[in-house]
């Protein structure tokens, strides 16, 4: 069975993850990239450094996620949001990440937990995480779809 999902199994599968496919426009070509978020609700919050999807989205600000669950080739689920690309700065940007790293980055093993196993005596830390854009997506429109195939030989 294919059907629609409806607004709350939407907004559950946007805030159940943390990866997604981020869609922008380069010219007349797609570009697609995957990329941790958070949502709130409201608002996807990403980090990035300068780049490629950067650019597009300066000069495009118009872009799509695609956020899935896959248990099968027959069994997912799976939401497009549109919005458009807000770079951050100041305090807006440091309350983002707060809770870009709060939602998503807690779920990353910290180096510091196995250093003692890698043979490295200098001291680790995650400096690397923190990206130096930090940017938002208002959401727009979101679309669902969902495959579950039942199974007919099942006795109720």
């Amino acid at each position: 069975m294919i059907g629609e999902l409806n607004k709350e199994q939407i907004n559950n599968i946007l805030q159940s993850q943390s990866i997604c496919r981020l869609g922008c426009v380069d010219d007349n070509k797609a570009y697609i990239v995957p990329v941790s978020y958070f949502f709130d609700g409201e608002f996807i919050y990403v980090q990035s450094r300068e780049g490629k999807k950067i650019n597009l989205m300066r000069k495009n600000p118009n872009i799509c996620i695609e956020v899935d669950i896959i248990n099968g080739l027959n069994n997912w689920q799976s939401v497009i949001a549109y919005g458009k690309f807000e770079e951050l700065k100041g305090n807006a940007s440091d309350t983002a990440r707060k809770k870009l790293f709060d939602n998503v980055f807690t779920l990353m093993t910290n180096s510091k937990i196995h250093k003692f196993e890698h043979e490295n005596h200098n001291e680790l830390d995650d400096s690397n995480r923190i990206k130096v854009i930090m940017f938002c997506i208002k959401v727009t429109q979101v679309t669902g779809r969902y495959e579950k195939q039942t199974d007919t030989n099942e006795h109720v």
